[in-house]
C-alpha cells in the first residue's frame, strides 16, 4: 500500500510540473550560442569598448584593464572568425592595425548597453 501511495505522489508531482512548464519556450540552441559567444571571459568588455569606433590593439588593452595580450589576440581572431569585428591594415609607416565592429557587431549595441546599466543598478 505505501508503495501505491508513493507511485501515485510521483505522478501527481510529474502532472504539477507539466503544468508548470505549459507555455513555457524551450531555450532554443542560437540563443544558448549567442551567450556563450558574448559571455565568454573579456568578449562583453571588447565589445563595449569598440562599440564608441575603432581602435588599435594597445588602446583596447588599456581601455579593458587586466586582459592579456594573448587572451585579447584571441577574442579579436573569434570576434573576427564570428564576423563581428573586422581587422583594418591601416596605410603607413609603420603599418598600423586597428580593429572595428562589423554592421553584425553593432547590432549587439542595445543589449551590450542594456547589460551595461544593469550592472551599474544592480551590481556592487
Amino acid at each position: 500500500m505505501a508503495a501505491s501511495a508513493a507511485t501515485e505522489e510521483a505522478r501527481q508531482g510529474a502532472g504539477a510540473e507539466e503544468q508548470a512548464l505549459a507555455g513555457r519556450s524551450e531555450c532554443c540552441r542560437l540563443y544558448h550560442r549567442a551567450v556563450e559567444l558574448v559571455g565568454k571571459r573579456w568578449t562583453g568588455a571588447i565589445l563595449l569598448v569598440l562599440l564608441d569606433g575603432p581602435l588599435r590593439f594597445s588602446a583596447i588593452r588599456q581601455l579593458v584593464p587586466d586582459l592579456s595580450d594573448r587572451l585579447l589576440s584571441e577574442r579579436l581572431k573569434e570576434l573576427e572568425a564570428e564576423g563581428m569585428v573586422e581587422r583594418r591594415v591601416l596605410e603607413g609607416s609603420p603599418v598600423r592595425v586597428e580593429y572595428a565592429l562589423t554592421s553584425k557587431g553593432m547590432a549587439l549595441e542595445p543589449a551590450v548597453r542594456a547589460l551595461k546599466s544593469w550592472a551599474n543598478e544592480y551590481l556592487d
